[in-house]
């Protein structure tokens, strides 16, 4: 399993209309059968008006084959028409390998 985790840093106080748009893109990978979208927004900070957004998938192949279809969405294309103007800077896209915690631990008590 891995968790692709996009940090933008939005132009000031545009935080909330790009939480609209990636809510969008939410919507539109459970109606393709995925995890929502997990959005994250600061709190506190520097830099401020940054969002998080995290997905889950279990290959590295399948997120790239999930951005391939979101942009042939219709309505994810129609609600990221003005992404651009709401971005200050790109923060960094990451991709990391999630560990179940709980299943080392399990093996662990097994030896």
């Amino acid at each position: 399993m891995y968790v692709v985790r996009e940090i933008l840093h939005c132009k000031p106080g545009k935080v909330r209309q790009m939480t609209e748009k990636f809510k969008a893109i939410s919507m539109a990978l459970t109606q393709l059968g995925h995890e929502p979208l997990r959005l994250l927004t600061d709190v506190s900070g520097e830099p401020f008006w940054t969002i998080v957004a995290e997905a889950k998938v279990n290959t590295i192949d399948q997120f790239f084959s999930l951005e391939q279809q979101l942009m042939t969405n219709e309505a994810v294309r129609n609600a990221m028409v003005d992404y651009h103007d709401l971005v200050e800077s790109a923060g960094a896209k990451s991709i990391a390998s999630r560990v179940d915690v709980r299943a080392a631990e399990r093996a662990a008590s097994c030896v």
